[in-house]
């Protein structure tokens, strides 16, 4: 029989802006590793790699401006 993990063990993202932070990051990961697999061939594939390093600088710019901003969740406990 599997074991049961209750739900306050793995807590879900709470709003839509907690969502977009682990997709940008994600996105800025992916990118990183697809310009690192570009490079690692014998034939590098420099303008593949480079436009997937420029996607990688565009999620951490928006992924710098999501955390910047100030969230719902956060304004509402700190209220009071």
């Amino acid at each position: 029989m599997t074991k049961v993990i209750p739900p306050e063990g793995c807590r879900a993202p709470v709003n839509a802006s907690e969502l977009e932070i682990i997709q940008l990051h994600a996105q800025a990961e992916n990118a990183l590793s697809m310009a690192l697999h570009y490079l690692r061939h014998p034939v590098a594939n420099l303008p593949g790699a480079s436009r997937k390093a420029v996607q990688a600088l565009a999620a951490l710019n928006k992924l710098g401006g999501a955390l910047a901003a100030p969230s719902i969740h956060s304004t509402q406990t700190q209220g009071g």
